[in-house]
């Protein structure tokens, strides 16, 4: 009698498909191999209804789970196809079986190809999603209720090279606020667009919001929970709320665009320039007589601050001396206390927040953390996913002088030697100090 409730092997299974494809019949073909009639039997029917996929093991339970119910060379195909294609996702693997040949009826839905290649590890593990805290979207009814600031494209400069304008305007009464021209490819800084903004500030005022697109200086757009950058953080902390153009609503920033026209029109169309320098005062020129003396249409064909003299000023006052005193860091605390954020700890347990690292520890690598802020204390709560243990730490880069970032430091400096030759960052100090009167350089 052959052997019973032992395990066949694969070899022994393909010798029984053989066997029966000859016509033996299941007693002579289990005295053949020493197994039982009984095995003989299954391994036969299966290979009958299934060909060889249906030789594949599968000890105790039929087989469970995702994809269960169809052939072992549909999912074993979808799993090699991922693993030579970590690019693909389940909708393009999905398309790419049914040029091979494999019918619709044949493959399943592609949200159970995304099922199965999770069941595997074959997915990226995705943050979750949580909006960035900012000022709601509405209409403006009032002088330097909303600016609106960007940064044009790099255009090539005769004498300079490629400069990018950086332009802000006052939305209600179109008066021209800045024109920076900003040397290079564009790639502006948070300490760039800080001096372009203290020196809208000490000729205008402060505004009550500022309108700005949705780069990576001004907030992580890569993640799916963003932070605050430090620009954002020290626009809040002044008493500005900041807000961002709705995604595919170009025309939030129309006005600001039609100031890229008009000032490269005025300044830099067929003109050359040799100092950069020279080239931002020019701007303020054009600047005032856009605003005091050249009609503009949208304004029955009168200058803004002629239509709109309050503009002159928003009456919030700045001046950098005052800076540090005028920062609100309570203010600062509660627009933090509104968001959530998500980060996934990378395999030492490390996750990064507004460019500042944090560690969980080892045991919490991997795992996704869920981070709130605690006004109370300005301490970051953290607790990852399936854990009872929650962990505080003192969150970093909120003090006045990160905030104020270089200017802190000038601040303190009764004279301040400049290196030879002059750097780009020295340039910019030479314009912070212009902003000190009494300083000597």
């Amino acid at each position: 009698m052959g052997q019973r409730g032992q395990r066949t092997t694969w070899q022994e299974r393909i010798a029984i498909a053989e066997a029966a494809e000859t016509g033996l019949t299941d007693p002579e073909i289990a005295t053949a191999i020493g197994r039982s009639r009984w095995t003989v039997r299954k391994w036969r029917r299966r290979y009958r209804r299934q060909g060889q996929d249906g030789l594949a093991s599968q000890m105790g339970r039929p087989v469970s789970g995702v994809l269960s119910s169809y052939r072992a060379l549909v999912r074993d195909q979808i799993i090699d196809l991922r693993k030579q294609h970590p690019g693909w996702g389940a909708e393009v693997i999905r398309l790419e079986l049914l040029r091979q040949g494999l019918t619709a009826e044949q493959l399943p839905s592609r949200a159970r190809i995304a099922a199965l290649l999770k069941q595997h590890g074959l997915t990226r593990r995705y943050e979750r999603h949580s909006p960035l805290p900012v000022a709601p979207y509405q209409p403006v009814t009032f002088v330097h209720e909303e600016w609106q600031m960007d940064a044009q494209g790099a255009m090539l400069v005769k004498g300079l090279g490629p400069v990018s304008l950086v332009n802000i305007t006052d939305v209600f009464s179109r008066v021209k606020v800045e024109s920076y021209p900003h040397l290079g490819d564009g790639n502006l800084n948070w300490a760039d667009y800080q001096l372009i903004l203290r020196r809208a500030f000490m000729t205008f005022g402060l505004p009550q919001r500022l309108l700005l697109d949705h780069d990576s200086c001004f907030y992580d757009n890569t993640s799916a929970s963003p932070f605050p950058g430090r620009l954002h953080l020290w626009l809040v902390a002044l008493g500005i709320d900041v807000c961002f153009g709705r995604l595919g609503r170009p025309t939030d920033h129309a006005q600001v665009e039609r100031v890229h026209q008009t000032m490269t029109q005025q300044a830099i169309t067929g003109q050359t320039w040799r100092e950069q320098s020279a080239l931002w005062h020019y701007l303020d020129e054009r600047r005032t007589c856009l605003n005091t003396v050249f009609p503009c249409r949208s304004l029955a064909d009168q200058p803004p601050l002629l239509v709109y003299p309050t503009a002159i000023h928003s009456g919030r006052i700045y001046h950098p001396a005052w800076e540090e005193q005028m920062l609100d860091l309570p203010r600062l605390d509660h627009y933090l206390a509104q968001g959530r954020w998500f980060r996934i700890a990378n395999h030492h347990g490390e996750f990064w927040l507004g460019l500042r690292r944090y560690n969980l520890g080892l045991r919490f690598a991997r795992q996704t953390a869920t981070i709130t802020f605690d006004t109370g204390t300005r301490e970051l709560i953290c607790q990852t996913e399936g854990s009872p243990v929650v962990q505080r730490f003192p969150i970093k880069g909120l003090t006045k002088a990160d905030l104020m970032g270089e200017f802190s430091n000038l601040l303190r400096l009764p004279t301040y030697q400049l290196p030879l030759p002059l750097s780009r960052e020295d340039w910019r100090h030479i314009q912070l100090h212009d902003c000190l009167t009494g300083t000597t350089l």
